[in-house]
């Protein structure tokens, strides 16, 4: 998966540097040409003629050195670059990228490059849980750049906790796993819905709620740019349609049932991401209801469950996965829809938090199986949830 690609290796000035010859000589083993770019810290640490002996490549440590050729070395390295990966990124170093400052070589190539970046952290377990940290890490993810989640264990100041930069192993796969996605889905039909359903009150009033469909949008767009045909149902959003996305817009939760319905059969794979309102009005006006008492009276009834229906139409071979947004008893209830409407997978998310849940880019889920399996993933891109979702589920279809 690395052959022919060419991977730039950013070194920050930790302890942990050494452990970046390993990750560049596995990427070299793997076929990637490997460009390392040394923090002046980081040579504090290890030399520039180690990578080089390595890689094969120069190595660069200034921006203020000789020149050998008239491109602007910064923009030609980050124009070269399929992938950039910054092991190990010290807090220091995050912050800079976060603030945007582009004082040396490493960081005024993180501003031109348009491949996708992977930080690997590395430092003490304080400083990582320091909300400024974590504030840095939030920011940067919810721009799409992947942060490689921190080994716990014994650090080198002592400290016993989260911090530890992962071993090179795991950092060339997680970075891997991001190129193998190419394409994995190419003869698969997957069916998403996306946002929240309007019912309506009167011609300008409604009933709905606060998803902005940004979740179920970040799964269709993940499925298409692995090669699936994606059926988008959606309900009113602000969000563009990601490209190669054939979208169904509706507004109620009977035209969105209507409109999966006509699709399920025929889907592979079914992810109910949209936010369903459980109630419509039973009356509804056909004239804008005015302020002429104190109180205005709806009596509501129960939307049909789609979910649910689902899961009892579904047919062997089809993967079924919902969502379960709560505020209180995350688990529990999640567990109890997987079971009740017969899912395959459930994703389940806390959406009081303010970083994760309607309207944030970013998101902090857990992922519940139907064997009783719970996998808890850490603060990330909605995008990159979506990606980590389907892995889950294409091993579910294996």
């Amino acid at each position: 998966m690395f052959k022919d690609k060419n991977i730039i290796l950013g070194v920050t000035g930790g302890i942990a540097a050494y452990k970046s010859v390993e990750i560049a000589s596995r990427l070299r083993k793997a076929g990637a040409s490997v460009h390392v770019i040394m923090t002046s810290g980081a040579q504090n640490f290890i030399t520039p003629l180690t990578f080089r002996e390595i890689t094969g490549n120069p190595v660069v440590t200034t921006m203020w050195g000789e020149v050998t050729n008239y491109n602007v070395e910064h923009i030609a390295l980050a124009e070269l670059a399929d992938a950039v990966i910054v092991a190990p990124a010290t807090a220091n170093f995050i912050a800079k990228a976060s603030a945007g400052i582009a004082d040396d070589m490493l960081t005024t190539t993180l501003l031109a490059v348009q491949a996708p970046v992977f930080f690997a952290p590395a430092m003490n377990t304080n400083m990582y849980n320091n909300p400024l940290t974590q504030g840095n890490i939030k920011k940067l993810t919810a721009l799409g750049w992947h942060f490689i989640p921190p080994a716990a264990g014994h650090l080198a100041c002592g400290a016993e906790g989260v911090g530890r930069m992962p071993e090179p192993v795991d950092i060339v796969e997680f970075v891997h796993n991001w190129f193998s996605r190419t394409m994995d889905m190419s003869k698969l039909k997957v069916l998403v819905t996306a946002a929240g359903t309007h019912e309506p009150i009167d011609p300008v009033r409604f009933i709905g709620n606060r998803s902005s469909g940004k979740m179920g949008y970040a799964v269709a767009e993940a499925a298409a740019a692995r090669g699936a045909d994606v059926i988008l149902v959606s309900g009113p959003s602000s969000l563009e349609i990601p490209c190669g996305v054939n979208a169904i817009m509706v507004q109620t939760a009977a035209e969105m049932r209507k409109a999966v319905l006509e699709n399920y059969n025929s889907a592979d794979i079914v992810i109910k991401a949209a936010a369903v309102a459980d109630y419509r009005v039973r009356n509804i006006s056909d004239q804008k209801i005015k302020k002429n008492d104190d109180e205005l009276i709806l009596t509501l009834d129960k939307n049909p469950d789609i979910l649910k229906e689902l899961g009892e139409l579904k047919q062997p071979g089809q993967i079924l996965v919902g969502f379960a947004a709560e505020t209180q008893n995350l688990i529990e209830y999640a567990r109890q829809k997987l079971e009740k409407k017969n899912l395959d997978m459930i994703v389940a998310n806390d959406v009081s938090r303010k970083d994760s849940g309607f309207n944030s880019d970013t998101n902090a889920v857990k992922l519940l199986f139907r064997n009783g399996q719970v996998e808890e993933m850490p603060l990330m891109s909605k995008k990159e949830v979506a990606n980590q979702l389907l892995d889950r589920v294409l091993s579910l279809k294996q």
